[in-house]
């Protein structure tokens, strides 16, 4: 007997009917909301691939099942920006070329989105202590650092207007 979940995602009122309420998050989004930029990396919530804001709080969703966020209000790298509108932190990802494969991108977007909410201007050091649950594996470190310190500078300019 399915069981229907409803939560927002990106903003959209979202209702989801599922057999298994324990179906983790991740399957949600990717297999039943067509939303691919939340990515599938170790399945352990180790790497961060699967960072998603969870009613402001980026949180792994790779195991986190589905009936756990029933209410809330959950953001993907989707929800940030897309081509014609980045993100400022898209944008600064984008001037920087802080990414090589890419795939741990959308994981240190929401992470780095999350630490700007909270904090508009954040030491070098702050920004790597909220990236540290995720994982890039290319080396590309010191241009992610660069990129979120970019767009924290660019929303602080933009806040002024």
């Amino acid at each position: 007997m399915s069981k229907t979940f409803d939560f927002s995602v990106n903003g959209k009122a979202v209702s989801v009917s599922l057999d298994n309420e324990e179906t983790p998050l991740l399957d949600v989004l990717r297999n039943e909301l067509g939303l691919m930029g939340t990515r599938f990396g170790c399945g352990l919530e180790q790497c961060g691939c699967c960072m998603v804001l969870i009613d402001g709080a980026p949180e792994k969703c790779c195991t986190k099942p589905t009936w756990s966020v029933a209410g809330k209000q959950i953001v993907t790298v989707e929800g940030l920006g897309n081509a014609a509108r980045p993100h400022p932190l898209q944008q600064a990802f984008l001037d920087e070329q802080a990414g090589q494969c890419g795939y741990c991108l959308s994981g240190i977007l929401i992470s780095a989105k999350a630490l700007l909410d909270k904090n508009p201007k954040p030491s070098r050091a702050e920004i790597a202590q909220a990236l540290d649950g995720n994982i890039c594996r290319c080396g590309s470190h010191n241009r992610i650092l660069r990129a979120v310190e970019k767009a924290a500078t660019a929303l602080r300019a933009g806040a002024a207007r």
